[in-house]
């Protein structure tokens, strides 16, 4: 086993890798945290780095592609999906069943049909979630409690909460909590040798699912406090400062 204290880094990607707002990656640091990658899976001296993130698969994929990320798998919609980067294998949590997955199709059509006109989108490529987008932010906020309620009213099996712009549906058995454990075990890395990156509430079952837990400056007030280190940077600059910092824990 290496002497280093970490031999795996798990980043959320909206508002650490990347913005949280439909901005351009800052692809600078990106490429700096690729090398990271690269020189972790030479050397062995460094802890590599994966992804676990609310986005639908493709997404997850071709951000692992951009870190450089081709032997650890990453978590997709927050822990629905365990996808490999170097196998191309696709892992869905066994504990979905089908009637699960009929569940989030019929919820999805209902919330389609009823805030569409309100402009509310759907994020596309979910299958065993949803998440409804609306650019502004008190208008997301005012829908949260009637979603709720709709949901427990029909029986709908779902965790509501909130990002910046979205509106998360997750089945509450499901979280990133269950996706990193999933990983964990897959790659056989102990809980206490792996380190964790979030910004935003639901990051907390990263946080739960690690050894250490770090967040970039931008990260939410309330997640700062379960920190173990909170770097003087926002987003990619900080998680790749976050790197730099694990080196010397």
């Amino acid at each position: 086993m290496p002497n280093r204290r970490f031999e795996l880094v798990i980043a959320d990607i909206d508002g650490c890798l990347t913005p949280e707002k439909p901005s351009p990656f800052d692809t600078e640091t990106l490429l700096k945290i690729a090398t990271h990658n690269r020189a972790a899976e030479k050397t062995g001296e460094i802890p590599r780095i994966t992804v676990c993130t609310g986005r639908p698969q493709p997404y997850t994929e071709a951000m692992c592609r951009m870190l450089a990320n081709t032997s650890v798998p990453c978590v997709a919609e927050n822990g629905v999906w365990l996808y490999h980067p170097g196998t191309n294998a696709y892992m869905l949590d066994p504990t979905i069943t089908d009637e699960h997955l009929e569940i989030v199709h019929n919820a999805e059509r209902w919330m389609r049909k009823e805030y569409a006109d309100a402009g509310f989108s759907i994020q596309p490529g979910k299958i065993g979630s949803i998440s409804l987008y609306h650019p502004d932010r008190n208008r997301m906020l005012a829908a949260v409690p009637e979603i709720r309620f709709a949901c427990e009213e029909r029986g709908w099996p779902f965790r509501i909460s909130t990002t910046v712009h979205y509106i998360n549906c997750d089945l509450k058995h499901i979280s990133k909590g269950t996706g990193v454990r999933r990983l964990l075990d897959f790659v056989g890395i102990p809980k206490e040798r792996t380190a964790g990156i979030g910004d935003t509430e639901g990051d907390r079952y990263i946080a739960d699912a690690v050894g250490y837990f770090a967040c970039p400056a931008n990260a939410e007030e309330g997640l700062k406090s379960r920190a173990d280190y909170v770097s003087p940077y926002e987003e990619a600059r900080g998680v790749l400062d976050i790197l730099e910092h694990l080196e010397g824990v």
